[in-house]
């Protein structure tokens, strides 16, 4: 469409230094889009730092807040933005129904044109049970958010501290140094893939990167950005926990991958 795209890095933790956004910014740059927090690896991005930085140049600021909404503290006056986009089914909504937040005085091309629905955006009659459904369940996480991420927390650690304490340094924990959704793990098991790992655990339902590229055999880009190994990122499954997840499961998906582990390593 006529306009230059400008990408940065991160760190080895996945995270974003503000410093490079503000190095690639040039005079006639119109927009900034950054995830809040990644959705193979769980790291939290400093989006307000970054907002400072573009708003100071009178540049627009878009986050997808889609893996944060629910799980950890995304208002968009906290975070600086001037649009911000969410996904239903990732907080307990109906799949199919999403959110843009657009901060007023900024003017946006429609994505469908036509009648005047959703304030002009989107023309099309509106999906009111859906829209209701995502409603329902942002009130819900609202009012449980310190609550359930702090158990989330707990049980995502377990999960780590469970795999660790059997594998030790054969285990590898991504991004674990940075700040994390309390939720996600992503680890690299040595010496196998992670879709062999997985195909010996069917009940278990995990991925080997982000949900929308779980049936590929490729290197994630997002850990190839962090300067994972080829091997170290083909052994890498994601794990998730969630508002209904107990101690026990988390117990037995340990127990269950180490074993896979193990056997995958023993010699044929």
């Amino acid at each position: 469409m006529g306009y230059d795209i400008s990408f940065v890095g991160c760190d080895n933790q996945g995270v974003i230094d503000p410093a490079d956004v503000e190095a690639v910014l040039r005079p006639n740059t119109r927009l900034v889009s950054i995830m809040h927090a990644n959705n193979e690896v769980g790291t939290i991005q400093p989006i307000r730092e970054i907002a400072e930085i573009c708003h100071a140049r009178g540049i627009l600021l878009h986050t997808d807040a889609s893996q944060s909404v629910g799980k950890i503290p995304a208002m968009v006056d906290l975070l600086d933005v001037d649009l911000l986009t969410v996904a239903g089914h990732k907080l307990y909504g109906p799949k199919g129904i999403g959110v843009l937040f657009v901060r007023d005085g900024i003017t946006l091309e429609p994505l469908l044109h036509g009648a005047a629905h959703e304030n002009g955006m989107r023309a099309g009659t509106e999906n009111t049970p859906y829209i209701v459904g995502l409603g329902q369940a942002a009130y819900m996480a609202m009012k449980c958010l310190d609550e359930s991420g702090e158990r989330m927390s707990k049980l995502r650690d377990r999960l780590q501290n469970g795999l660790l304490n059997t594998i030790g340094p054969r285990l590898k924990v991504n991004s674990q140094r940075a700040e994390r959704l309390p939720n996600t793990l992503s680890v690299s098991f040595t010496g196998v893939t992670g879709h062999e790992l997985l195909s010996r655990v069917p009940e278990l339902c995990a991925s080997t990167g982000s949900a929308c590229h779980s049936g590929t055999g490729f290197v994630s880009a997002t850990l190839s950005a962090m300067g994972v190994s080829e091997a170290d990122a083909l052994g890498t499954i994601r794990l998730s926990v969630g508002w209904y997840t107990s101690e026990e499961e988390v117990d037995r998906a340990a127990s269950l991958l180490i074993d896979a582990w193990e056997k995958l390593q023993a010699p044929v």
